[in-house]
């Protein structure tokens, strides 16, 4: 805490420094229909800045109620081990899976091949 309380004073600082060498510095603004004269450099900055954090607030409230939402989904989901006979191997015909999946292709890529040469 105390860490985050030091680097906060410390970009205050920061912008206040930012703020005093640029109090001479004035600009005009246009909007269209308006326009405001000698206004400060650093007033338009930080209204931008903060139009900026306006806009993705709604990102960061959704992201955060996002993660939220998988966290109970993923703590209410039951663990592979609740599932019954989760400790068996599957086994075709005493054969493993990935062996039994190779004759399967075998036998189909036969039986194309086969039906493509006009055997049976």
């Amino acid at each position: 805490m105390p860490g985050r309380l030091i680097i906060f004073i410390f970009i205050l600082a920061i912008i206040l420094f930012f703020i005093g060498f640029n109090l001479d510095n004035k600009c005009d603004i246009g909007f269209g229909f308006a326009k405001l004269e000698n206004i400060p450099v650093f007033f338009p900055i930080f209204v931008s800045f903060a139009l900026g954090l306006l806009c993705s607030l709604p990102f960061i409230i959704k992201n955060k109620i996002g993660k939220k939402r998988d966290e109970t989904t993923k703590n209410n989901k039951p663990a592979k081990d609740d599932f019954p006979g989760s400790d068996d191997v599957p086994y075709i015909n005493s054969i493993e899976p990935d062996e039994k999946i190779k004759q399967d292709a075998m036998s189909a890529r036969e039986r194309f091949f086969a039906k493509r040469s006009g055997k049976k």
